[in-house]
């Protein structure tokens, strides 16, 4: 877990950073020289990493120089971060395989919402009894809320957040793309529930696959 735990802080940190160097690359493009913008305007966003990493600013006298040199480091900075993401993203999913092959290969989930719940579940060995307990623990257990006649639940805003966001990741993910799915979705439209109402429906069922597949990994041998 902690093997897990090391690399994604590391890839977690890295997006970021390739985040922060895409928003950066675009606004300073919208404020150099005139002649320069209009070589960039309107090319798509790996055209445009191309097109600047291999920018020759020369002596650094002019703006244009300036910002061709500027650009240059944004986009290769970019660039290698995305290669160091790619590098991470292979080990995690070599990693979570090793410990929960199941949950991997769940649709949907893959290796980095697999090591965000196998991150949760090592801290928090104590927490995981039943899937009652892993629902509390991911935010996601219903909470009665009705009223008069009307029965009817609320979401949980308790419970592990970045755990609760990735079991929502999945969820819309299969909302667009898993048929069975789409399917539920549609039959519980047509009962009268509300968009809300469903993904928290989904997220509970999620919760509980999730758990079968944590009990189903693999455990350490015990040498004597």
């Amino acid at each position: 877990m902690e093997m897990i735990r090391h690399t994604k802080i590391a890839r977690d940190t890295a997006v970021k950073a390739r985040t922060q160097a895409m928003v950066t690359l675009k606004a300073l493009l919208v404020t150099v020289p005139d002649e320069l913008r209009e070589q960039l305007t309107g090319l798509s966003k790996m055209a445009l990493l191309e097109r600047c990493a291999g920018l020759r600013p020369g002596p650094l006298s002019s703006t244009v120089a300036s910002a061709k040199r500027a650009l240059r480091a944004l986009a290769r900075r970019w660039l290698d971060l995305d290669q160091e993401i790619k590098e991470h993203d292979m080990l995690l999913e070599q990693l979570t395989t090793q410990q929960a092959p199941e949950l991997v290969n769940a649709f949907g989930i893959g290796a980095d919402t697999a090591a965000e719940v196998l991150i949760v579940v090592g801290d928090n060995p104590e927490r995981i009894r039943s899937q009652a307990a892993f629902a509390k623990l991911a935010g996601v257990a219903p909470i009665p809320a009705s009223s008069g006649t009307t029965t009817r639940h609320r979401f949980n805003r308790g419970g592990h957040r970045q755990l609760n966001a990735a079991l929502y990741r999945v969820v819309i993910v299969r909302m667009r793309f898993h048929q069975p799915t789409i399917d539920y979705v549609t039959r519980r439209t047509a009962d009268g529930k509300t968009k809300q109402e469903i993904i928290r429906r989904l997220k509970r069922y999620l919760a509980r696959e999730i758990f079968q597949a944590i009990k189903a990994r693999p455990q350490p041998a015990v040498t004597t």
